[in-house]
Parts: structure tokens; sequence; C-alpha cells
């Protein structure tokens, strides 16, 4: 019985000179939903707003940035990201026979910005019904990632956050705990409530 070999891809950028910062964290964060899991034609596929049977199977469709691209074809999306990999934004690794997309650090230094503050205006909107639930979800995530988001946390003075922070304090792990206590102390010392 012999091996399959490797699938092959050729990266083509086309035209694509240039993207906007606005369209680099739009296909970064859109990479998230499938990092090493999917690669080029499924994050293609996301950006484009299919409706394809995986897309849907696997939720896809709820990532923030799902349909970003709507109005240029397959084949216009994917040069766009074959230039995010030629600029070395992403990275393409195989596992076994696929070729899958990876951040690159350069990439995962925009993602991570991007993430985090996508989660502080999730955790803003939280504030107004006190039900914390959501931090369960924060768990395991990439350290770095939460890190920044504890900061942000911090930076907005905002002593709301003190008891979804105490919440989340209760289930993280101890390096994370001693974070979010530092943030809670300083919104208590410093905090004002608005």
């Amino acid at each position: 019985m012999s091996r399959k070999p490797k699938v092959r891809y050729k990266l083509d950028s086309g035209q694509i000179k240039c993207l906007t910062d606005e369209e680099v964290k739009a296909i970064l964060r859109a990479a998230d939903e499938i990092i090493a899991v999917g690669g080029r034609s499924m994050l293609a596929k996301i950006l484009k707003g299919s409706k394809d049977k995986k897309v849907l199977e696997h939720g896809l469709n709820h990532c923030p940035v799902y349909g970003y691209y709507q109005d240029l074809n397959l084949q216009e999306i994917t040069n766009r990201i074959d230039w995010m990999i030629k600029k070395d934004y992403l990275e393409i690794e195989y596992n076994d026979r696929l070729p899958l997309l990876v951040f690159s650090e350069k990439g995962w230094e925009i993602e991570r910005e991007t993430y985090a503050e996508e989660l502080l205006q999730k955790l803003i909107k939280l504030l107004e019904g006190k039900e914390y639930s959501f931090v369960h979800e924060l768990k395991d995530r990439n350290r770095g990632m939460i890190l920044l988001l504890i900061k942000k946390i911090r930076q907005t003075n905002n002593a709301r956050f003190i008891p979804l922070l105490k919440a989340w304090k209760e289930i993280e792990y101890k390096k994370v705990q001693a974070e979010i206590q530092k943030a809670i102390d300083y919104l208590i010392k410093e905090g004002s409530i608005f």
C-alpha cells in the first residue's frame, strides 16, 4: 500500500500589490477560526460568506468577518490570502499530507490585538447583565492574548469590571489569577464607575 502524496499548492497573489490594514486584520481574524485545521480554500469560503456545507457544519458562518469579501469571487479572495502568505502574515504547514494555515509571528501579533479588543467589547456588553458565564470560554485560550485582554480591561479604568474579574479569577490558573487580581486591585484603587 503506497502512501498518498502531499497535496501541493502554488501561491498566486495575482495583481494584488498591497492590502489595507483593515483587510489584513479581517483575513487574520477569519484565519483564526481555522488555524492548523484548515487551508486556503476554506479561508476563502469564510471571507466570501459561502454557504458551503463544511463552513456551516463548523459554525464558521458565525465568524465576525464572515462574508467580508462577499463581492469578490473565490479566486480574487485566494489571491489576497496568497499575498498574506507571501508577506509573512500567514504560513503553511503540512499535517500529514494536507497544507494547513498557521500564523506567522507577525500575523499572530496583529490577530492577538484584534481578538483581545473583540473580547473586551464582548465583556463590556456583559457588564450590563451581570451574567458572567462567558468567562469560562476564556480559560485555556492563548496566554499572551489573555494577558493583553486583562491589560485592556485595566486600561478602561472601569470599576464595573470588578465582579466580572472576580468570577473569571475563580476558574483560572494561578498565573492568570495573579494578573486578574492585579487588575482588580488597580480598578479598586484607580477605577471609576461609569
